[in-house]
Formats: C-alpha cells, sequence, structure tokens
C-alpha cells in the first residue's frame, strides 16, 4: 500500500493470506505524548480521521475494561458511526481494543498499538489489526481507510507540534 521512504510517513501493509493490516508511523513526540494523544478524547477528535471529517466522540473510556463510540460528520449530517472496548490500556507502551463499523456489526476487528520510544524525544507506533476474514480486511481498506489513516497522522504531527 504505501512505503516508507522516510519516517513520517505511513506504512500500510496487508498480508494476502492473513485476515491483517499492519500500520507502522515514526512521531516526533515521546511516546506519553503520542499515547495521550490516542487515549485523550479531547486530543483524539483533533487528528482522528480524514481532513474534511469531524469526529464527535460520544464515550471514550479509555482504560482497560472501557468503551468508546465514535461518529464521523460531514456538513452536519452523521456518515459513519464506530464502537468498541478497549482491553487494555498499558500507558504510554501498548493499547488494545476491538473496533466495529456500526454498518458491519459482523465484523469485529481486534487491534493492538505498541508505542516504541526511538530515543530523542521520537515515537514509534505499530499498529495490528486482525479480523475474522480477508474479505472484511478487504472491506475495511475499500472504505478508504488509508486515506483516513494517512490524513489523520499529519493531522497528528501537527497536534504533536503545538506540544
Amino acid at each position: 500500500m504505501t512505503s516508507a521512504a522516510h519516517p513520517h510517513e505511513t506504512r500500510i501493509d496487508a498480508d494476502p493470506a492473513l485476515p491483517t493490516i499492519r500500520i507502522v508511523r515514526e512521531f516526533d513526540a515521546p511516546p506519553e505524548r503520542v499515547f495521550r494523544a490516542w487515549t485523550d478524547p479531547g486530543l483524539v477528535a483533533q487528528w482522528l480521521g480524514p481532513e474534511d471529517l469531524t469526529m464527535k466522540i460520544d464515550v471514550w473510556e479509555a482504560r482497560t475494561g472501557g468503551c468508546y463510540r465514535y461518529s464521523a460528520v460531514s456538513g452536519g449530517e452523521t456518515i459513519a458511526s464506530f464502537y468498541g472496548s478497549f482491553h487494555e490500556v498499558r500507558p504510554d507502551s501498548r493499547l488494545v481494543q476491538t473496533f466495529t463499523y456500526e454498518g458491519a456489526p459482523d465484523g469485529v476487528f481486534l487491534e493492538t498499538a505498541v508505542f516504541e520510544p526511538l530515543g530523542a524525544g521520537r515515537t514509534r507506533v505499530t499498529g495490528l489489526s486482525v479480523t475474522d476474514t480477508i474479505a472484511a480486511r478487504d472491506a475495511l481498506i475499500a472504505s478508504g481507510m488509508e486515506r483516513g489513516v494517512v490524513e489523520g497522522y499529519a493531522k497528528l504531527d501537527a497536534l504533536l507540534a503545538t506540544g
């Protein structure tokens, strides 16, 4: 999908033989700041998703055993909603959650994000999403996921740069 020519590019790989998506991205901020941007609902709403959508957070309990629900809004209209559970929240290092698109409630992804310190105030985030079928994985990719991830991470770069 996307190759990492420099540290700020997002690498998205879908193994043709497995129902997985691996996303790798480096950020110019230490793990505790990047992790906070992933778990603080006020920050998540600022960077999650494509540039042309607004994310409305209904609930975001980023704690082990917590849950979340948010909607993508365009022109004042909700165009998609998502929900899941936080299975493990290990501060500054690991986040495990489920992810479900309300329009396809049978397609549950298990997502693990690992926040790796690189030194010099930098962090590599490696995310692995696993679902039950390759068809479900391919449907997520076809939905415009790559654009949402790449544009969202660019917004996260800008947010992290503000301190």
